[in-house]
C-alpha cells in the first residue's frame, strides 16, 4: 500500500534498517541537466549542454576514488548522443549507474503552463505528470539499456501521487526529500520536518526514500528545526544565528558549501549515526560558467578540491563508497 503523499512526515516505524555488514557508507549523486540560467525565469527552450565534455573529466576523478556516481538523468540529457555515450560506457564498466530526473518544464508531453509552481512536477494533475515520467523512464531505459531504479524530483518536486507512480515503474529508492529546506514559498515542497535517516515511504516497504543530506551545526543544532520554520520569516534572523555560530545548516553539496563547512558537517553527519550520507551536485557545475557556484576555471577545482577533500575526511572516519544496487541489497531488496 503506497502512503497518502511523500510530503507527509513519515509515521514512526518507517525508519529503514540496514544489514550490520553495511555499516556506514556515503553515495554520490548527479543531478544530470540542461544548462539554464538560474536566475531567470524557466523555459522550455534555450537550454545547453555543453558542460556534457566535461562529464569524462568528473567520471576518471571518481573512479580515481572508488566512488561510482549516480546520474540522474533528464530529458534534454537523455537526448544527447555524447552524454549518452560517455554515461552508458561508465555503467557497462560498472563505475555508474543511472537514474532519473524530471524536470517537467522541459520534458514532453507539454501540456503545462510554464510557471515557478509547475516546475515541481508533483504540482501537475496526476495524468500529467505520470505522462511526463513514462516518457523519460522509456527514454533512459532504450537509451542506456538497463531500467533505473532511482528517482529525484527536479527541485525536489514531490508530489501526493509521485510514491504511486514511481512503484508503478519498478523505482526502488528515491531521493527527492531534502530535510531542512522549505520550497514552499515557490509553490514547492516543505521539508523542514522530515528526517534525514533513510526511511520506507509505503507500508509494505517496497519505496525507499534516501533523503539528500542536510545537517544543522552550533549550539542551538538540537533545537534546529524548532527555530528554523518561524525563523525563516526573518531571514536575517537566520543569517545572524550563522554568523554567531549558533545555528547553521550544511547542505553535502559543493555547490556554495565552503570545505570546512562541509567537513564539519560530514562529522556531524557520521556522529549521529546515518548509515548513508547523500551528497549531490549539478552536472552543469562541472564547466565553468552554467551555475552560480562554478562561474570560473578556478570554482570548477575548487569543486573537484572539495570533493577530495570530503571522501578523505570520510575514508578516515571508514565511511566507504556505495552504490544503488548496495543499498537495495543492504535494505532487504
Amino acid at each position: 500500500m503506497i502512503a497518502n503523499s511523500m510530503l507527509d512526515v513519515p509515521p514512526p516505524g518507517r525508519r529503514a534498517g540496514f544489514a550490520p555488514a553495511f555499516g556506514q557508507r556515503v553515495l554520490l549523486t548527479v543531478d544530470t541537466e540542461e544548462e539554464f540560467d538560474w536566475r531567470g525565469p524557466f523555459r522550455r527552450e534555450g537550454h545547453g549542454l555543453s558542460h556534457v565534455a566535461a562529464i569524462p573529466r568528473f567520471q576518471a576523478f571518481c573512479e580515481g576514488l572508488g566512488v561510482v556516481p549516480v546520474y540522474l538523468v533528464d530529458w534534454p540529457v537523455v537526448h544527447e548522443p555524447r552524454a549518452v555515450e560517455i554515461i552508458r560506457d561508465a555503467i557497462g564498466r560498472g563505475r555508474a549507474e543511472v537514474g532519473i530526473q524530471l524536470h517537467p518544464w522541459v520534458n514532453p508531453p507539454f501540456e503545462e503552463e510554464v510557471t515557478m509552481a509547475n516546475s515541481f512536477a508533483g504540482n501537475l494533475p496526476r495524468a500529467l505528470e505520470a505522462a511526463k515520467f513514462g516518457a523519460l523512464h522509456g527514454a533512459i531505459c532504450a537509451a542506456f539499456g538497463t531500467a533505473p531504479l532511482v528517482y529525484r524530483a527536479g527541485r525536489y518536486g514531490l508530489g501526493p501521487h509521485t510514491a504511486e507512480l514511481l512503484t508503478r515503474h519498478g523505482i526502488r529508492i528515491d531521493t527527492s526529500v531534502r530535510p531542512l529546506f522549505d520550497y514552499s514559498p515557490q509553490g514547492g515542497p516543505d521539508y523542514i520536518g522530515h528526517p534525514l535517516d533513510p526511511y520506507w515511504a509505503d507500508e509494505d516497504r517496497t519505496l525507499l526514500e534516501l533523503p539528500v543530506t542536510s545537517v544543522h551545526a552550533g549550539a542551538l543544532s538540537a533545537l534546529g528545526r524548532r527555530l528554523r520554520r518561524p525563523a525563516a520569516r526573518l531571514p536575517r534572523a537566520l543569517g545572524a544565528l550563522s554568523r554567531l555560530g549558533l545555528l547553521e545548516r550544511i547542505p553535502l553539496t559543493p555547490e556554495g558549501v565552503s570545505i570546512g563547512e562541509a567537513l564539519r558537517g560530514v562529522d556531524i553527519a557520521v556522529a549521529s549515526g546515518l548509515p548513508v550520507l547523500v551528497l549531490s551536485l549539478h552536472s552543469p557545475s562541472l564547466a565553468p560558467g552554467h551555475t552560480p557556484y562554478a562561474a570560473t576555471p578556478a570554482a570548477v577545482d575548487g569543486l573537484y578540491a572539495w570533493l577530495a577533500a570530503v571522501y578523505a575526511r570520510l575514508a578516515e572516519q571508514g565511511v566507504r563508497p556505495c552504490t544503488i544496487a548496495e543499498v537495495i541489497a543492504a535494505t532487504g531488496g
